[in-house]
């Protein structure tokens, strides 16, 4: 049996567990609303306990949100089969693998760290390579315009810790005029839960960024395309829902609302 996977991540890099986690269990379902297998052979080969970052209903909303995420990205790729996808802070994703064309480039990019273990998982391909990099940095944006576009820029889970997240969406509208980007935001009132839940839990991990509106963002040099709250997934998504998200969305609403937003915007 191979020696588990020793894991030595920051603690904002370690939050990559709670999405993995999430859709490692959901594809051990009859009916999973992501499949993903990659998932479970990662949660099962690695030496780290990332029950902490799984507990609650808070696993359940991050499968919602990848099945969001995913949807536009398949939208894209049939708009633009040969356009360049690239995942900024990419974690353990295995969305290549889920969305996959046969014919588009991709560039998953995250912190040394993260890619090191990345490493273990995955391999650069002729369409696919991995970049350690911080999304803060400028130095990756050359290696994006090396490959061919239209781009789509995909961010999920991530801006949300950074303080800088509007210097970086400026960026990336500056360099990349006419790109798409897709990521989630959260409103303060769920920035202040999550901080809230994080002191529970001892986790050192804490949202930084908080938008309540996504239109608030288009003065950074984009327009949004289209919008969905995680808890109104769109039509094309709720139609896959299996029997317990139908049953749980009208209970989890009045919870959190609409906090959780995926948007799609457009560079201008």
């Amino acid at each position: 049996m191979a020696e588990p996977v020793k894991v030595q991540l920051g603690a904002v890099q370690q939050t990559l567990f709670i999405p993995l986690a999430g859709r490692a269990r959901e594809s051990r379902r009859k009916h999973p609303l992501v499949r993903d297998p990659k998932a479970a052979q990662i949660m099962a080969a690695v030496d780290f306990d990332a029950a902490r970052y799984s507990r609650g209903w808070g696993a359940g909303v991050t499968v919602l949100r990848t099945a969001v995420f995913d949807e536009f990205v398949r939208g894209f790729l049939a708009d633009h089969p040969e356009g360049t996808v690239v995942e900024l802070g990419t974690g353990l994703n295995s969305r290549f693998d889920r969305v996959d064309n046969g014919r588009t480039r991709w560039i998953d990019l995250d912190l040394p760290d993260t890619v090191e273990l990345r490493r273990r998982f995955f391999e650069d391909t002729d369409r696919r390579r991995m970049v350690a990099a911080s999304v803060l940095d400028e130095d990756w944006m050359a290696v994006v315009a090396a490959s061919p576009g239209p781009y789509l820029f995909v961010a999920e889970g991530v801006l949300v810790y950074l303080d800088e997240a509007p210097t970086v969406l400026t960026r990336i509208a500056e360099r990349f005029p006419g790109a798409l980007l897709v990521f989630d935001t959260y409103t303060k009132r769920m920035l202040d839960q999550q901080h809230r839940m994080a002191a529970k839990r001892n986790l050192t991990a804490l949202w930084a960024w908080p938008c309540d509106d996504p239109h608030t963002l288009e003065p950074l040099g984009l327009e949004v395309v289209r919008a969905s709250a995680v808890t109104r997934p769109p039509a094309t998504v709720r139609a896959r829902l299996p029997r317990r998200y139908r049953y749980a969305l009208p209970l989890l609403r009045p919870v959190v609302g609409d906090v959780a937003a995926v948007t799609l915007f457009r560079a201008r």
